[in-house]
């Protein structure tokens, strides 16, 4: 349930509290400068997919897992103490998502990270959550 708040103002989040502005001075020029820079709804929904994606632990274990070198799933599923179906399936999930990638060596197939931004969103998310704790 919402309060009754005027979403036209700005809010500020300080702790649990919601700050508004007392006036509506709504400035113009930036709401206009960022309207026009505002990706497309299919941009946003793709970023939201990939937010998902990355919202479930095992995922990001993998993902932590492969960031420094390339594991097989062997590796992987020993790392974790899962079984290699449940990393084969999570790892299809994350190559959908276009978030890892594969080479295969022999019967042996290996996975790191798809490109460099993956290891700074993870980099950036662990950095952040990290600072809640020190």
């Amino acid at each position: 349930m919402v309060d009754n708040l005027d979403f036209n103002k700005t809010k500020c989040l300080t702790d649990d509290k919601i700050e508004v502005c007392e006036s509506d001075c709504i400035n113009e020029k930036l709401v206009d400068k960022m309207k026009e820079n505002l990706p497309s709804s299919e941009m946003l929904e793709d970023l939201s997919e990939l937010f998902k994606v990355l919202g479930d632990a095992t995922r990001i274990k993998i993902i932590y897992a492969i960031s420094e070198n390339e594991m097989c799933v062997c590796d992987i599923a020993e790392f974790l103490g899962m079984t290699q179906s449940a990393i084969s399936h999570q790892l299809r999930v994350l190559k959908r998502a276009r978030l890892v990638k594969f080479r295969k060596e022999g019967k042996t197939v290996y996975y790191s990270l798809d490109d460099e931004h993956i290891n700074t969103i993870f980099d950036c998310g662990l950095t952040h959550i990290k600072e809640m704790y020190y």
